[in-house]
């Protein structure tokens, strides 16, 4: 055993408390220095990547003095280090701390200091090194900058007459480029140079600058073949794709099991029919507006308490056509999640996207509409030809071009979006001018009808509205139906029965969808009070053997006499609470009478109650209607190729020579159809055979006047009408023709012999009327129960 004094114990202590942290000091050191190398030279090969600005390396360049200033102060710190343990060495050697042989400690103790000792000076010497070389470094990328920061300074507008907005975008951005942090994001700094960079590469309002780096462009690869859609047997992953975390996602998803089978069974049968064709997958967004949190989502928590269900119905219907039809959806219910999938770079949203809209198409509403147009900056006009805006009550022309609502007062906080009024897809067919989406109502087999029909209450009545406010005045209409038929209701409560409803009613408070069906299937009149309007409702009632009863509005409601309307962007007269009941169904499932008239009502309930009627469904609202509808619009609806035809001259000249119409009069001559001789083009659609042009009487809109004939208006084919030739096939006089931007062109003033012709195409409507004017209306066919498709349209 080795044996040491107890000066020599103490001297070791104290040599290895005062090495151990100096020791962990010099790693400190040397982790600092490494961490401060990778910044400085990792910050000089970053600032070389694509898309950093010069005001990147002019930073790091103005930053040299004082790097090469901290590793200057980092190598004399270590000589002072070095200098202190040279010191305590020769305190070392100077001590007698050992008496006697017996008594010698083991100097090789101390070997590891020397070797720390020499480890310390070999830092120090790398470190000197290190500085030489960074300064190097330094000197070089500060004459780099130089020359970079004369560049920047050199940069001018250019005078392009190709570009002619570029020195306006300039001269904005010199003011306002700090109001957005995502012009700094594309390497936007405040010189002349980052604007101009911006402008050309990021947006495209001025000419690509000569002394940029880029590789000229290699011609591009042609496209992959697009996946084929196949039609899908299974929902489960439609469900999954959903999502969870909302009661109105919960009503959706419910939905969708509840008519699965329909649905499925629907898409075999559509299958059949198509017979093969090919069909190109979509990619598809979704993204409900209303539900998200930034738009309030006053939906979700009223689904449990008698809040509107309408729009969400729609949606879960949406939703299973296009999974069904074999399209690759998302689905987004947030704000962030539809920054994500979109690729919105970071700011307030005034910079287009990241990258290419990865979507071929996207499905929202009026709020997602907003919410996008706030998020995409300029990419927004880029892609809205992509956009599908489900509108539960519809957006006239006159209300979405912006100037001319603006001029004309037709502005409104839903409307001025300036798409192609077809791009807005309604609940009902109400209005031609946008496209008719629908939802789906729940289809009876042939037990199912027969057991409704030996099992109906005669006397039994189910009144249409949820919230207590719908039954408020109405005691005078339920006292009348009371003396014939048991009125039972489904108004939402939580403790105590409404006040609104009588005592006489039976309230059975809300009740699930499934129970609600079994209420209709024993009921024998479904009433409305005229509100809620036009809900689905009406039409599960009518396909479970209901009567529905209803009242007319004289005057008409519209936005210009009630409060519901007002604000939104149509002017359309609603004459019922289910104008598309009493229009397309009608009697004897639908009777439309006056309510303020006591006796017409009374006497309309003992009718309906000796009056036999089946279920019935309009083929549009089944499933197999639903998804033949929205097959056709994805196949065939494509708003981002526009064609030169659809535009009209841009100013009347005597020596300008327009083509020939393709219309011819029609045997009996009193309308034009499509000329056997003119010529067709088979990717037109909906197809020009179809066609009917009428003029319409001076009261009368093209809705109404196609109507008369057994036609609908399609607003798609008024290019065709929009020449002056049509007045002269249709023997209207004109001593004079102008170009107008008007809803109501083309149209005839026939007192005064002036023709106008439409100048805006996207004001083509075949909604509005004046008395001044006979209109030009195309009319077309549609297919038995299926409006929104002509005869030969799937």
């Amino acid at each position: 055993m080795i044996t040491v004094n107890a000066d020599g114990k103490i001297m070791v202590r104290r040599c290895l408390v005062t090495l151990r942290p100096f020791r962990i000091f010099v790693l400190g050191i040397g982790f600092f220095t490494l961490c401060f190398l990778m910044t400085s030279l990792g910050g000089q090969f970053s600032a070389k990547r694509l898309g950093d600005s010069p005001f990147t390396i002019r930073t790091e360049v103005m930053g040299a003095l004082e790097s090469r200033g901290v590793l200057r102060r980092m190598s004399d710190m270590l000589e002072m280090l070095m200098k202190r343990m040279d010191i305590l060495a020769r305190l070392e050697n100077s001590t007698d701390f050992h008496k006697g042989d017996e008594a010698r400690f083991p100097l090789d103790r101390f070997q590891p200091a020397a070797g720390l000792m020499e480890r310390i000076q070999a830092i120090a010497q790398n470190v000197s090194d290190i500085a030489i070389k960074v300064d190097q470094i330094l000197r070089n990328s500060l004459l780099n900058g130089k020359v970079v920061e004369g560049r920047r300074d050199q940069c001018e507008v250019p005078r392009d007459p190709k570009y002619p907005d570029c020195a306006g975008k300039v001269e904005w951005m010199r003011a306002r480029w700090t109001s957005d942090p995502c012009y700094a994001f594309f390497g936007v700094d405040g010189t002349e140079c980052s604007f101009l960079i911006y402008l050309s590469e990021v947006e495209w309002f001025c000419p690509p600058l000569p002394w940029r780096n880029r590789t000229a462009a290699l011609p591009s690869p042609p496209p992959l073949p697009r996946v084929q859609a196949a039609f899908r047997s299974d929902m489960a992953h439609l469900l999954e794709l959903i999502g969870t975390g909302k009661e109105s996602l919960s009503f959706m998803k419910k939905r969708i099991r509840h008519l699965a089978q329909q649905w499925l069974r629907a898409a075999r049968h559509l299958k059949q029919k198509l017979k093969g064709r090919q069909r190109d997958q979509k990619y598809i967004l979704i993204h409900i507006g209303f539900l998200t949190e930034e738009s309030g989502d006053v939906f979700s928590p009223r689904v449990l308490k008698g809040g509107p269900l309408g729009e969400m119905v729609q949606w879960a219907d949406i939703l299973a056509a296009l999974f069904l039809l074999g399209h690759s959806l998302r689905v987004t219910v947030s704000l962030k999640e539809l920054q994500s999938h979109l690729g919105v770079p970071p700011g307030r949203g005034n910079c287009p996207l990241t990258n290419p809209l990865p979507f071929d198409l996207i499905y929202t509403d009026y709020h997602g509409l907003q919410q996008m147009k706030q998020h995409m900056g300029l990419s927004f006009k880029k892609y809205r030809c992509r956009v599908r805006v489900i509108d539960t009550f519809g957006t006239e022309p006159a209300y979405n071009h912006e100037e001319y609502a603006t001029l004309r007062g037709y502005r409104t906080n839903w409307g001025y979006w300036n798409l192609q009024p077809t791009q807005f897809m309604t609940m009902f067919p109400h209005t031609p001018d946008n496209s008719f989406m629908g939802f789906v109502s729940e289809e009876l087999n042939k037990t199912e009808r027969q057991y409704i029909k030996s099992n109906k209450v005669s006397s039994m009545a189910v009144v249409y509205g949820k919230e207590a406010s719908i039954w408020k005045g109405k005691e005078k209409f339920l006292a009348i139906l009371n003396k014939y038929m048991e009125i039972h209701g489904t108004v939402y409560y939580e403790t105590q029965r409404p006040p609104e409803v009588p005592a006489f009613v039976k309230n059975h408070g809300l009740l699930p969808q499934h129970e609600f069906q079994q209420l209709l299937r024993k009921a024998k009149l479904f009433i409305g009070f005229g509100f809620p309007y036009e809900g689905p409702a009406p039409l599960e009632a009518i396909a479970n053997g209901c009567v529905f009863l209803q009242a007319r509005f004289n005057p008409p409601h519209s936005s210009l006499n009630h409060e519901f309307f007002r604000g939104k962007p149509t002017s359309r007269e609603v004459s019922s609470q289910h104008p598309y009941a009493e229009d397309f169904i009608g009697k004897p499932h639908v009777w439309t009478v006056d309510y303020n008239n006591s006796e017409e009502f009374e006497a309309a309930i003992k009718t309906i109650m000796r009056t036999q009627v089946d279920p019935y469904l309009p083929y549009e609202y089944t499933c197999e209607g639903m998804l033949e509808r929205i097959h056709a619009y994805i196949q065939h609806q494509d708003f981002c190729t526009t064609s030169s035809s659809h535009q009209p001259p841009k100013a009347k000249s005597p020596a300008m020579q327009s083509p020939p119409s393709p219309l011819a009069l029609s045997p009996n001559a009193t309308h034009l159809v499509w000329s056997p001789s003119a010529s067709r083009d088979p990717r037109a659609w909906p197809p020009v055979d179809s066609l009917q042009v009428w003029v319409s009487e001076t009261r009368h809109a093209c809705t109404e006047t196609c109507r008369r004939h057994g036609l609908v208006c399609e607003p798609t084919f008024f290019r065709f009408l929009n020449k002056k030739e049509v007045f002269l096939q249709l023997s209207i006089p004109c001593d004079s023709t102008e170009y107008e931007m008007n809803h109501l062109y083309p149209a005839v003033a026939e007192n005064v012999h002036e023709c106008y012709l439409q100048k805006e195409p996207l004001l083509f409507s075949c909604a509005g009327y004046n008395t001044k004017y006979r209109r030009l209306c195309p009319c077309r066919d549609y297919r038995k129960g299926q409006v929104a498709l002509c005869r030969d349209c799937l």
